[in-house]
This record gives structure tokens, C-alpha cells and sequence, in this order.
């Protein structure tokens, strides 16, 4: 009887601590930071994000929210020392909501697994499954992305 109430103990006590730690990783990834996209807000028509907060060579994702749907980018510096900006979404594969990922010097896609390199990312590397190319400005240490430019890729999301 002892032991049958130990093994019942257990078993109890291993469901709590599993439960605890789901529960601790859901709530962290609601956190801002904390999650794959950082949401960003617009002032004066457009957004603005740190020039210094994208320049680690690191894929850098964010959201907009615009009438209760959200529209996801990316910003991530190549190797050649420029910044590349889109949409976390191409032509082909967006209906799947499944983005992109970067691998080295390559963005790749959740979907296909295609791989794009991110010096090519840009206006000139349009369509098929390219991430979808975001018009950005980026000056004075900062990236601007208009208003309207971001919802011009709600159809991605």
C-alpha cells in the first residue's frame, strides 16, 4: 500500500512540474522580446526601428498589427553590410504561415525549404518563393518603414 502511494505521489508530482513548465513557456513568449516577432508600433505614418538594435547579422522579426491582422517582417544585415528588409512571407508559400528562418548567410523557407541568400533580398529579387520585398529607408541610424507599405503585404498574413 505504502509503495502504491509513493508511485501515485510521483506520478503526481512529475504532471505538476510538466504542467508548471509549459505554463512558464507559454507566458514567456507572450512577454514582448520574448517571442519570434517583436511588435511595433507606428508614429507619423510610419515605424522606426534602431539601425543598432538590426546590425548583429541576426534575423530580427516583427509585427504590425492593422485591423485585427498582423503583418510580419524581417530585418537581418548581410554580409555585405547592408540591411535587408520583407515580409515573413513570399508569393508561393504564405498561405501556410510558416515563414522564414535564417541558416548562416541564407534565409530559408519553412515551407519549401528553399534557401535565399540574404545579400539578394531586396526589390530586384521579387517573386516565386523570395521573401517579399519591404520598402524600407534606412537613414540617420534608422530603419523607416511607411504605414502604407506594411499593409500593402496584408495579403501575405
Amino acid at each position: 500500500m505504502v509503495q502504491s502511494s509513493k508511485k501515485g505521489f510521483t506520478t503526481l508530482l512529475l504532471v505538476a512540474i510538466a504542467l508548471v513548465a509549459m505554463a512558464t513557456v507559454a507566458f514567456a513568449f507572450s512577454l514582448p522580446g520574448m517571442g519570434k516577432y517583436e511588435k511595433v508600433k507606428p508614429a507619423g505614418g510610419s515605424v522606426t526601428i534602431p539601425v543598432a538594435k538590426v546590425s548583429d547579422g541576426k534575423t530580427h522579426y516583427y509585427k504590425f498589427a492593422d485591423a485585427g491582422s498582423e503583418i510580419n517582417f524581417f530585418i537581418v544585415k548581410g554580409s555585405d553590410g547592408q540591411l535587408h528588409i520583407a515580409f515573413d512571407a513570399c508569393d508561393v508559400c504564405y498561405r501556410e504561415k510558416k515563414g522564414y528562418e535564417q541558416q548562416g548567410d541564407k534565409m530559408n523557407c519553412l515551407n519549401c525549404n528553399q534557401k535565399f541568400a540574404i545579400n539578394r533580398i531586396g526589390a530586384a529579387s521579387a517573386g516565386g518563393c523570395n521573401p517579399s520585398h519591404l520598402p524600407a529607408k534606412v537613414d540617420g541610424g534608422k530603419v523607416t518603414i511607411s504605414v502604407g507599405d506594411l499593409k500593402a503585404g496584408a495579403r501575405f498574413f
